[in-house]
């Protein structure tokens, strides 16, 4: 089931963020991670969130400022089951242009969003980190 996130799920979403970036982006550091935990967790009510539940446990999410994908994050025994695919389709039924950034080592979410409909409209650095990123956009 897709609904939109309550304040009683923030916990259960920050958890899941964690685990998925640290999972998704190996090419960065867990700490990196850690040190940003409770800023997202302070941040996370101020956006648009949109959960994936099954059976009473949230799978995914999207969370979305205004037009920009701040993420797409799915739980790693669930990846590739079309979790992805339903937020991203919820997301652009209600929005008629979306945004996103995503690091260029990260192939397997370029060509997610790519295949998507998303383009790539330019690329830099991300100084937090040193990677390189796409800015990736997708208008109806």
């Amino acid at each position: 089931m897709i609904r939109q996130a309550t304040n009683d799920d923030i916990e259960e979403i920050v958890q899941l963020w964690y685990q998925v970036n640290v999972t998704a982006h190996a090419f960065i550091s867990e700490d990196y991670w850690k040190s940003h935990f409770d800023e997202v967790k302070k941040m996370l009510p101020l956006a648009e969130i949109i959960v994936y539940e099954q059976n009473g446990v949230i799978t995914g999410f999207v969370g979305l400022n205004d037009t920009y994908i701040s993420g797409i994050f799915v739980s790693s025994d669930v990846q590739s089951k079309g979790i992805g695919k339903q937020l991203l389709d919820y997301a652009k039924k209600i929005k008629s242009e979306l945004s996103l950034n995503v690091y260029q080592k990260n192939e397997r979410a370029t060509h997610f969003y790519l295949r998507e409909g998303f383009i790539i409209k330019s690329e830099d650095m991300d100084t937090d980190n040193n990677e390189k990123e796409y800015l990736m956009v997708w208008k109806k």
